[in-house]
């Protein structure tokens, strides 16, 4: 399996080429920074791994569309019209949407499910994260999944109990919030801590990332899977069976 790594100049790129460079199950057909030199390398890979902006990763999904190329997808930060173009274009081929890579946080969402399941409805549910300062968009993807899994769980519209800013609220928290803290600074590579507090005792699930190796390591074992697949979207979990 020859794979296409795009953002080949940036840190998450460089990371994913050394997995792939050190895998057993894959090697590297093409390391890509425009959508235009993917075009003209076609031939060189079997499937795409994509970690970079929203602009950009369309721009790649058109081509593999045309071109019938899987593609795994790391990239956050997506609208949700774009979110429903890469859906509709898992029609066509197969598509591995994750915002987030590592097996870790994929099994700490399993966890969520269960406490949520368990205590949710009595809980008041706080979600932190922390990343790096160049970081652009907030909050992280990962703890949007995070909040949707609990959300999902308790029957709660996300876009209606989410509380991203209390600055201008000026009464006490709905129990049915689900608030979101967010951090910028350094060289974090990212950190999320969902807590849920009852009366008497907390619980907190935390899932730290000390290396984007794990993020790139990841996204080759779902290149790996998304290879035998025709189309469709899937997750991280789908891969896990979670």
């Amino acid at each position: 399996m020859k794979i296409a790594v795009t953002g080949s100049n940036g840190k998450m790129g460089a990371a994913v080429i050394k997995a792939v460079n050190d895998s057993n199950i894959a090697e590297l057909g093409v390391a890509i920074n425009r959508a235009d030199n993917m075009a003209n390398l076609i031939n060189k890979f079997d499937l795409v791994i994509d970690f970079s902006r929203p602009k950009a990763t369309l721009e790649y999904l058109k081509i593999c569309q045309k071109n019938k190329k899987n593609i795994v997808i790391g990239t956050t930060g997506f609208s949700d019209t774009e979110l429903q173009i890469i859906k509709k274009t898992a029609n066509d081929i197969a598509i591995l949407l994750a915002p987030n890579m590592s097996i870790g946080v994929n099994l700490s969402l399993k966890l969520l499910e269960t406490i949520a399941t368990e205590i949710g409805e009595t809980a008041d549910i706080e979600i932190i994260e922390t990343h790096h300062s160049n970081k652009v968009d907030s909050p992280s993807g990962t703890s949007i999944k995070m909040a949707e899994v609990i959300a999902n769980k308790l029957n709660r519209d996300l876009n209606k109990c989410a509380v991203y800013d209390r600055h201008s609220i000026k009464k006490p928290r709905n129990k049915t919030d689900i608030g979101f803290s967010t951090i910028r600074g350094g060289d974090v590579v990212g950190e999320h801590t969902v807590s849920f507090f009852m009366d008497g005792e907390c619980i907190n699930i935390t899932h730290k990332a000390f290396s984007r190796k794990i993020f790139a390591t990841g996204a080759v074992k779902a290149a790996n899977w998304l290879n035998k697949k025709s189309s469709g979207l899937y997750s991280l979990q789908d891969l896990l069976g979670t």
